[in-house]
């Protein structure tokens, strides 16, 4: 009887990470056949706007592949019309392989949500379930698993935790890495280079000088979504307030909505990116890697979406502000700060002091930040105690 590994999913594109912990799965549970199953239609989310073919994921699937061993790739979801189920799945290769055990591989936000797959009861009669986690899942994650196991194994599952120290990644984070020229450690090098051949994920795009409607189209597809309304709001505030203290409306609208552009990205990809523009980090900005948006956000802006010399500055002050700001810097980092989805005490303070001047309102932004952050026991940034203290002296 051998022990058949099913890894199935978007792929959507397979990474290093997927790679990594398929072949620490095949050595450490002695698999003797892996089988990634890229779906055709997912049913627990919809594909990304401007996502490959099927056939293009499923080839992309069979070169990772290569990488590890014993592994093969099936496009049985592919030649099946309608939603990927996986309990269609498993029936299927149950009825192709009725003597061997199968294994369904799947990572902790499927583990945590199994209960509500299609016929999740008939999915664990026909195969052990497997949860790749890594070794250090934080203690929350980890108490959440524990519960889940325990939830799954009183229904009659059987549970294997699969421990790995695969790259801790998501494919959503992988295609925002491709769209800011910055992939290369996140895929396999045929996976990469067969992105490129085919201009995939907008990897052949040409994203410099777009007009603002296409600009924001772009940049908001970047974000986290529940951070698109912010930079609605900042890039509609920072326009507003350019035409009340006298800059460009039209460019402070586009700082503002490619001020975050980068924010949804983790340290690791934020220093990936600045390694990449070479950038280099003061110890006070690598200590503190909430500041890091702010400068990859720039240098985005720069190199690929090709922005001016004062968009590019406004976005790299935005967060922490600067002695002797210009007009526009002073307008995003109070836009940032006051745009109308914002609400904490003394956000219309705030809002009051900028009816009556920008420089107050950011002065204001500054100390509310400083109180924040000294409350919380955390050093105030070279950068904001220089903008604080130059206008209190220009005031």
């Amino acid at each position: 009887m051998a022990r058949i590994g099913i890894f199935g999913g978007s792929f959507n594109p397979p990474h290093n990470g997927h790679i990594e912990a398929a072949r620490q799965c095949v050595e450490k549970l002695a698999l003797d056949r892996l089988i990634f199953v890229p779906d055709a239609a997912p049913p627990h989310k919809a594909l990304a706007a401007g996502s490959p073919t099927a056939q293009q994921r499923c080839e992309m699937v069979r070169l990772a592949a290569q990488d590890v061993p014993r592994a093969e790739v099936s496009d049985l979801e592919l030649r099946r019309s309608g939603k990927s189920y996986t309990v269609d799945t498993l029936h299927q290769f149950q009825a192709q392989y009725p003597t061997d055990e199968l294994l369904l591989l799947m990572g902790t936000d499927m583990f945590l949500s199994f209960e509500n797959w299609r016929e999740p009861d008939e999915i664990a009669r026909m195969a052990q379930i497997v949860c790749m986690h890594r070794r250090e899942a934080g203690g929350t994650l980890r108490v959440q698993l524990t519960e889940q196991t325990q939830r799954l194994e009183a229904l009659g599952a059987r549970v294997v935790m699969a421990e790995n120290d695969a790259l801790e990644l998501s494919s959503t984070t992988v295609r925002r890495m491709l769209a800011f020229d910055c992939a290369e450690r996140y895929l396999p090098a045929d996976v990469l280079a067969y992105i490129r051949t085919n201009g995939l994920y907008g990897t052949a795009e040409n994203r410099r000088g777009l007009s603002f409607d296409a600009l924001r189209a772009q940049s908001l597809a970047l974000h986290d979504e529940k951070r698109v309304p912010h930079a609605i709001g900042t890039s509609g505030l920072a326009a507003e307030l350019a035409l009340r203290y006298g800059a460009d409306p039209a460019l402070c609208a586009r700082a503002g909505i490619l001020h975050d552009v980068t924010k949804a990205l983790h340290a690791p990809e934020q220093l990936a990116l600045c390694e990449r523009y070479q950038i280099a980090l003061t110890p006070e900005e690598r200590a503190n890697p909430k500041l890091l948006h702010a400068i990859t956000g720039a240098a985005v802006a720069r190199e690929i979406f090709g922005e001016c010399a004062d968009v590019v500055r406004a976005i790299r002050w935005h967060t922490t502000g600067r002695a002797d700001m210009s007009v526009m810097e002073k307008i995003l980092y109070i836009a940032d700060y006051a745009e109308p989805t914002r609400d904490f005490p003394g956000v219309e303070r705030l809002r009051a002091a900028l009816a009556r001047s920008l420089d107050e309102a950011v002065l204001m932004g500054l100390s509310m930040t400083m109180e924040q952050l000294r409350l919380k026991g955390q050093t105030v940034c070279h950068d904001s105690q220089a903008a604080y203290d130059f206008l209190q002296t220009k005031g």
